[in-house]
């Protein structure tokens, strides 16, 4: 791996905005893009730039509504980035193989299907199969959030920063990292104190206020516990927070 240090900062006439782990908060994601909308019109950036770090739905009581919203309904002007979570995998998983439906449920997958109108109290009361669970969920899940699921990517680099959900293995370069590390990882990645080559930009993990490293940022601040939905705004090298 490079381990070069690295000054990271975007080219010239770029904005950049990336929001944390939404986990069905649609109400907070759409204070944020507001905000996100209002501060972007005080800029002369040529290209503007939205990057979501993942982690849409589970636990929160709107991860329908906010699906929607990302597809459907943010503000003009901005090309945008949607990568996968630890989260969309584990529903993409539940969807291939029903015999997950355990550890979706042990991590906010209940509140997921009931956004979508699935009755998980009458599947939960008749101690429904898992294939009867998953067949309920596929029934309701729009097309187009089906496509959504299916097409986030896993990274995103621009200039010196690159957007992943989970963070990085420090052993593998940038360009060789695995699936289950970009979206899982916590150690090794999180006690790394060398450069990754690039300024990492993450969420999954959650912290109370961004956490600035000198080789990494992290911006999951417990949206669904903590009503706070934060943003990392990039220009130039320059770097601030907008939050709910």
């Amino acid at each position: 791996m490079d381990k070069r240090d690295v000054t990271p900062s975007l080219p010239p006439g770029e904005l950049l905005y990336a929001v944390g782990d939404i986990h069905g908060r649609a109400d907070l994601l759409d204070k944020l893009l507001d905000q996100i909308d209002d501060d972007a019109k005080a800029s002369h950036a040529r290209k503007k730039t939205l990057v979501f770090l993942g982690d849409y739905v589970d636990r929160g009581p709107d991860s329908c509504g906010v699906v929607e919203k990302l597809i459907a309904d943010l503000p003009q002007g901005f090309a945008k980035h949607f990568l996968k979570g630890n989260h969309e995998a584990l529903l993409l998983g539940f969807l291939d193989d029903p015999n997950t439906l355990d550890l979706w449920l042990m991590n906010g997958g209940a509140a997921t299907m009931a956004s979508y109108g699935v009755d998980i109290k009458g599947l939960d009361r008749f101690n429904a199969s898992p294939e009867a669970w998953r067949d309920a969920f596929a029934a309701s899940l729009p097309e187009s959030h089906r496509k959504f699921f299916a097409q986030l990517e896993l990274s995103l680099a621009a200039g010196g920063y690159l957007f992943v959900h989970a963070g990085v293995h420090p052993d593998r370069p940038l360009e060789a990292q695995l699936e289950a590390d970009l979206i899982w990882i916590r150690a090794p990645f999180l006690d790394w104190t060398g450069p990754f080559g690039k300024m990492v930009v993450h969420g999954h993990t959650p912290v109370r206020a961004p956490e600035i490293r000198s080789n990494r940022i992290g911006i999951d601040t417990g949206a669904c516990f903590t009503d706070r939905l934060t943003a990392l705004k990039l220009e130039g090298d320059k770097r601030t927070f907008l939050q709910t």
